[in-house]
């Protein structure tokens, strides 16, 4: 047990707590936070890929009472029966759409006998450099209109301005966007497909890959795992060059001491 003693030195006994702490981090937070990165995007992938083939259904069979929409619910096909409101639009600015930069235009469509709803139209690129470039104007007669449903972003610590008339803002959120426009709107948003009544450059669907956050989180596991032994290893080699150093006669150079603990080529 007297060769034991040296791990209660305060050095020791910091680092085990060090090693503990890291440990516990990797297997509590560090992994599962990559792995639930990963759920998520598997299951947004998944919606995506349905969403392709499955045929568009009613938008108001898809909204809660509420008017909000399930999570399971987005980018699902919907259509939707009414008339836009010209005059209630925004522009979503700093957007990037094909790897260039671009105007999203956001526009109320009242449903009939629904909830008045945010559409993304889609997209215009700026002119001159930054500026935003003329939005054709939405149609103001009856129209059904297909779209996929999206879940509001998050919300932009940028506040909106307005700029010409007309409010732009960082991110896509309807709360945000009914305070603007002082309309009450639908908790989800609507992304319009090609082809569709008031619509511009359509706005391609996301790639379906799921990312580095499996091997992200699986290695954050080996780290939690490996971190434990690594300081397992450096107390045998002290151990065994304590052992090694109480031995009589024992007449060692540095450098075979060295050798001694953390071994020989």
């Amino acid at each position: 047990m007297r060769r034991l003693a040296f791990l209660l030195r305060p050095g020791w006994i910091a680092l085990a707590l060090v090693v503990i702490a890291f440990a516990y981090l990797c297997f509590t937070v560090l992994a599962p936070w990559q792995l639930g990165k990963n759920t998520k995007t598997s299951r947004e992938n998944d919606r995506i890929a349905h969403s392709v083939s499955a045929d568009p259904v009613p938008l108001k069979g898809e909204l809660r009472p509420d008017y909000s929409m399930p999570e399971d619910s987005e980018w699902r096909r919907v259509t939707a029966t009414g008339h836009y409101l010209p005059d209630r639009q925004v522009l979503a600015r700093l957007r990037v759409v094909d790897a260039k930069p671009a105007y999203e235009a956001l526009t109320v469509f009242q449903v009939d006998g629904g909830p008045a709803i945010l559409v993304n139209r889609g997209y215009a690129r700026p002119e001159q450099g930054t500026a935003a470039p003329p939005i054709p104007a939405a149609p103001s007669g009856q129209v059904t209109i297909s779209a996929r449903l999206r879940e509001s972003e998050q919300q932009s610590e940028k506040a909106p301005f307005m700029e010409n008339g007309e409010y732009q803002v960082y991110s896509i959120v309807p709360d945000q966007v009914s305070t603007l426009l002082k309309i009450p709107l639908a908790g989800p948003y609507l992304q319009l497909a090609e082809d569709q009544p008031g619509g511009l450059g359509v706005i391609s669907l996301p790639q379906l890959d799921a990312g580095p956050f499996l091997s992200y989180g699986i290695q954050w596991i080996a780290f939690g795992i490996l971190a434990p032994i690594g300081l397992g290893y450096f107390a045998f080699s002290e151990i065994k060059q304590r052992r090694a150093a109480a031995k009589p006669n024992a007449l060692q150079t540095t450098e075979e001491r060295i050798a001694d603990r953390y071994g020989r080529r």
